[in-house]
């Protein structure tokens, strides 16, 4: 079996991998990457052994992708640890959490259900058939292209009337989405937890919720979210002066006034105007900044609202009671990084058309899928712009835009092309007119 040479970096990464699996299968897992990195047309599984070279033993490699599913924990844990190795992290960390549904067809597609549709379209399709994934991202500040979003882990979330139509042996518990979220914040807190970085959780307003609220606070994690226009906030309980008897009992968690935003935002007092460097660029807000009870939160919060050109208004919340403008601003335009990664996964890599049904199949190769994506992205991370891409034939097109995932990805598979031609050529160099057309294929392959 033959199959693409990679750069050397990500060879390593993946080795890296494959030493948590079994010693007999862990060989399979490079060129099922590689697979990856240079599969075409539509993107199942058989387009990745294809493309990667595996003819005579390809069964083997289904049953790998199948057993690969159980053990997705493990691996996404040495992933983290290789990105904290890759890229210099500081010692504040944001993790984003979103889900995101795929389409699948067929009714022997263990685990899949019906799901609302967060993109419905022309036909105004408010629900698709398929599974829905809960993922956690790390969100890394690069110091030329802004914000990028590395996955690290997925949990299938299946509705409990679909669980029960699982194969026996691969019946799984109940969890909401809530829950799952909430296992992926315990996982990444316990893996950063010894690097002493303050870890930061930024999500979407459907998770801010007291059960999830809860727990994610418990592992230590300073989150920041939408908050409902008409959420139950109270004032901060005053404190008792000193030298003043106290109370009986407990001292008051919640303040006695009852907060509406509407009427805060309705004020025109209060309001402040300052720029923030937000999704690469420096823009100019409006917005209010104060302290309030919160009772999914237990306690004090942060609250800020943010008023919009046209008069309107959002408002998020910061369970740092202590935490500036700056730093919520910065976590919600951040966020937004993994709505990037959802879009590349299914545009780029293909994910929901790999067409396999075993329930453990499925969570593998959503997660290679993930996976895949920050390996490019780690690949790229110290490459400059010329190196990714070249826009000198599109005069149309922006030559200062920054590389898209898409792009850095071509560039991966180029690099491979070219060392692959550089190795051959050792024994005897090739002509200018030999490797000026060898440009022009690889330009039109990658």
């Amino acid at each position: 079996m033959a199959t693409w040479q990679l750069p050397p970096d990500v060879t390593n990464w993946i080795a890296a991998l494959s030493k948590l699996l079994d010693e007999r299968n862990a060989f399979r897992l490079l060129p099922i990457f590689a697979g990856i990195f240079f599969g075409q047309g539509r993107r199942t599984v058989s387009s990745w052994l294809r493309a990667a070279g595996v003819s005579d033993d390809y069964e083997d490699y289904y049953y790998f992708i199948s057993t690969l599913g159980r053990k997705t924990k493990s691996l996404a844990t040495r992933l983290l640890y290789l990105i904290m190795e890759a890229i210099p992290l500081g010692a504040r960390v944001l993790l984003v959490l979103d889900d995101s549904p795929t389409k699948r067809y067929g009714p022997q597609v263990e685990g899949a259900g019906i799901h609302h549709n967060p993109t419905p379209g022309p036909a105004q399709q408010e629900f698709l058939y398929g599974h829905s994934w809960v993922v956690m991202g790390l969100a890394v500040r690069h110091p030329q292209w802004g914000t990028i979003c590395l996955p690290l882990l997925a949990k299938l979330y299946i509705r409990a009337k679909d669980i029960i139509k699982l194969v026996p042996g691969r019946e799984l518990a109940f969890k909401t989405k809530l829950e799952l979220g909430a296992q992926l914040v315990g996982w990444a807190a316990s893996c950063l937890r010894a690097s002493g970085r303050t870890l930061w959780l930024c999500v979407d307003g459907a998770y801010a919720k007291r059960p999830f609220l809860k727990k994610a606070i418990g592992h230590g994690a300073i989150v920041v979210s939408r908050l409902r226009k008409d959420a139950a906030l109270y004032s901060v309980p005053k404190v008792p002066k000193s030298g003043k008897k106290k109370s009986r009992g407990r001292p008051r968690k919640y303040g006695t006034d009852r907060i509406s935003l509407a009427k805060r935002a309705g004020q025109r007092r209060g309001w402040k105007t300052a720029e923030f460097t937000l999704y690469g660029r420096q823009m100019t807000r409006t917005f209010k900044l104060f302290q309030a009870t919160y009772p999914p939160v237990g306690g004090l919060i942060a609250v800020l609202l943010v008023k919009e050109d046209d008069g309107s208004w959002r408002a998020y919340f910061c369970t740092k009671v202590d935490a500036t403008a700056a730093e919520i601003f910065e976590a919600v335009a951040d966020r937004a990084s993994i709505e990037q990664v959802f879009h590349d996964v299914k545009e780029v890599h293909g994910s929901g058309q790999q067409q396999v049904r075993n329930l453990f199949s499925n969570i593998a190769v959503y997660n290679l899928n993930l996976w895949t994506h920050t390996l490019i992205e780690l690949w790229a991370w110290p490459k400059k712009q010329g190196e990714l891409c070249d826009r000198s034939d599109s005069p149309w097109d922006d030559e200062e835009r920054r590389p898209s995932h898409a792009n850095r990805r071509n560039a991966l598979r180029r690099a491979s092309i070219r060392g692959e031609f550089s190795a051959l050529q050792v024994a005897r160099p090739v002509t200018r007119k030999i490797r000026s057309l060898f440009e022009r294929v690889l330009a039109l392959a990658a």
